[in-house]
């Protein structure tokens, strides 16, 4: 069954004295696109986290978002004393103006390049922290996967509904389209005979017959129908069917308009005209909803 581009996630765990919560928000997008997120301590294991996500999701803008707070000093930065000592030697070594006088605001240079360093971590630790990411990030997933499924179910409702309206205007169409090609004959046949009246002209009946011919080519739209109704039934298999769908999906609905379109340029009366527009209302429905379907 079809499922939607967009939803959220999120996991949160405690482990040794740190705070881990992760926030997974995913929007519509016609490719795959990822942006992820991490405290600078664990950005080694974003190639990680990314080929985590690929593996669970096709298609969407995801945003990644995991933060971490240590509650104890183990993530505590070290300051490079030789970095710190370095910027405030160029500091003294800078000539100011005379009657100018400069004060060193020592937070500006802890933030400087180099000056705190984040917590180096061993084989183990590193290990350790991706097996709690890991955990996170499929317990998120699972959560945005419940989301995307639920807003998938009604856009299945919404989907459907719409198919079996364009349904039933075309099924009208088919009714009425026999009709309009015997109504252009008799008005045909009305307009000879005020002529054969009023110009006292001698019509060929074989020419009459050929040009009611003619029009009854040029206006059928049964074909179209055909088209149309066989573009609705896979449609609905679709949105049923375990496979992403997406693309299928929007590219039905590029096809039906086309066959819309064909209907509308064929027909010279009003009634079908009527039901090929709210057809194509249907339509233009449809292409929005699709744009949200993985």
């Amino acid at each position: 069954m079809i499922q939607s581009m967009t939803g959220y996630g999120e996991a949160h765990h405690t482990q040794n004295g740190v705070d881990y919560a992760l926030e997974i928000r995913s929007l519509n997008n016609r490719y795959f696109k990822t942006g992820v997120k991490l405290p600078e301590s664990l950005q080694y294991l974003e190639p990680e986290v990314d080929k985590l996500l690929r593996g669970r999701l096709q298609r969407g803008s995801v945003t990644y978002v995991l933060r971490i707070r240590n509650r104890g000093t183990g993530g505590a930065y070290a300051i490079n004393r030789d970095a710190l000592s370095h910027y405030l030697r160029q500091i003294q070594d800078v000539e100011l103006p005379e009657g100018v006088q400069a004060q060193v605001d020592l937070a500006a240079i802890l933030a400087m390049p180099g000056v705190c360093q984040a917590p180096e971590q061993d084989e183990a630790e590193k290990e350790a922290a991706w097996a709690v990411v890991k955990t996170l990030t499929e317990q998120a997933l699972e959560r945005l996967g419940e989301m995307r499924r639920a807003e998938g179910r009604a856009l299945r409702g919404d989907l459907l509904g719409q198919c079996a309206r364009i349904r039933a205007l075309a099924a009208e169409i088919g009714e009425r389209a026999p009709a309009v090609v015997m109504e252009y004959q008799q008005k045909l046949r009305d307009r000879v005979a005020q002529l054969v009246r009023d110009a006292k002209l001698d019509i060929d009946k074989d020419s009459l017959v050929r040009e009611v011919a003619v029009y009854a080519d040029r206006s059928d739209i049964n074909e179209e129908i055909t088209r149309l109704t066989s573009h609705l039934e896979q449609f609905s298999k679709f949105c049923d069917s375990p496979e992403l769908a997406g693309r299928k999906l929007d590219f039905l609905t590029q096809e039906m308009l086309r066959e819309a379109n064909t209907m509308g340029s064929k027909s010279n009366d009003a009634f079908i005209a009527a039901r090929v527009v709210e057809i194509k209302g249907s339509i233009d429905r449809l292409k929005e909803q699709v744009q949200n379907v993985e």
